[in-house]
């Protein structure tokens, strides 16, 4: 089993409705019209926040306003900027997805860039999305929507099946207060079985400096992903856990890796863009492109990275 780490500072809204039900009678039937059923109720919060919660509510508020006011956490796709030549588009790919964020050497825990192999999914990505029971009812549903809707997005993009799962996922998002992420201990023992007492507690204490994390699972090859969990703090304001959904889930399909020189992109620590740029699309198509394999070396995958790269965009260089 190999394990793989990305962490970063990355929510929009997304709609929950309600069905009403119309009924008619037929001016020819005797039986009466049916019933209009009331529309249901979402049940009230059982679990307070706590002083530890609220705390953390309001650093992330004030952060997310320090970002905007910064002109960060973009959500144009990029903009003017988004078109990129070829050459770019291929040194970008190679660097996220030849590379990891964390050094496994260093046991997932100290930011240290490493050469890796290419990785994807091989089968069917099948997300289930887990609260802390301090997350509202509304709440929960909105979430739940939104991460359909992005992951109907994801698998058109990379042409591979990715949705919600209707039972036991292999992607697990687990969006949660300080005081449930602190106490996950047990439940990413189950998830992720195997993993270290200390990438464990650097899951349940991730400070402000790792907003939000996918920890993902591979095979014996290290290049076939086969779980993953994504950890996202209920207590974010809504732009920064789209943030987090956003890069975490398209982390966790295997561009691992950020860097500064990236851009327009949300594989960036610079946070200048909360959502997937045009070229973080091309790259995620590329990924998942049949002409490339996984454990390609970056040796073996630039041909035709190059190659993808030119066509995608049409011979620019």
């Amino acid at each position: 089993m190999n394990t793989s780490c990305a962490r970063r500072l990355p929510f929009g809204l997304a709609l929950a409705g309600l069905l009403g039900l119309l009924a008619c009678a037929s001016t020819q039937s005797t039986a009466p019209a049916p019933r209009a059923l009331p529309a249901p109720s979402l049940p009230t919060i059982v679990v307070p926040e706590t002083a530890a919660s609220a705390a953390e509510r309001v650093y992330y508020a004030q952060t997310q306003e320090t970002l905007l006011s910064s002109g960060l956490l973009r959500t144009d796709g990029g903009g003017a900027e988004a078109r990129v030549n070829a050459d770019k588009l291929t040194r970008n790919f190679l660097k996220i997805a030849l590379y990891d964020e964390y050094d496994p050497a260093l046991n997932g825990l100290v930011q240290k860039e490493a050469a890796s192999r290419l990785g994807r999914w091989a089968k069917p990505v099948q997300v289930s999305v887990e609260f802390g029971p301090s997350v509202p009812p509304l709440k929960q549903a909105t979430e739940r929507a939104r991460i359909g809707s992005y992951l109907a997005r994801l698998a058109t993009i990379t042409g591979h099946p990715i949705g919600l799962s209707g039972g036991r996922g292999n992607f697990v998002v687990f969006i949660g207060s300080v005081d449930e992420r602190r106490a996950l201990g047990p439940r990413i023992a189950q998830i992720l079985p195997g993993l270290s007492g200390d990438l464990v507690q650097g899951i349940t204490n991730m400070g402000h400096a790792n907003f939000c994390l996918v920890y993902v699972n591979s095979d014996d090859t290290g290049a076939v992903k086969d779980q993953a969990l994504a950890v996202i703090p209920s207590e974010l304001p809504d732009l920064m856990g789209l943030m987090c959904l956003h890069e975490e889930l398209a982390q966790g399909l295997g561009l691992g890796n950020d860097s500064r020189t990236a851009r327009p992109s949300i594989f960036n620590d610079d946070n200048e863009f909360a959502t997937l740029t045009a070229q973080d699309e091309l790259m995620l198509k590329m990924l998942y492109s049949p002409e490339l394999r996984p454990g390609m070396t970056e040796a073996e995958a630039r041909p035709i990275v190059e190659s993808l790269a030119s066509r995608l965009l049409g011979g620019e260089t």
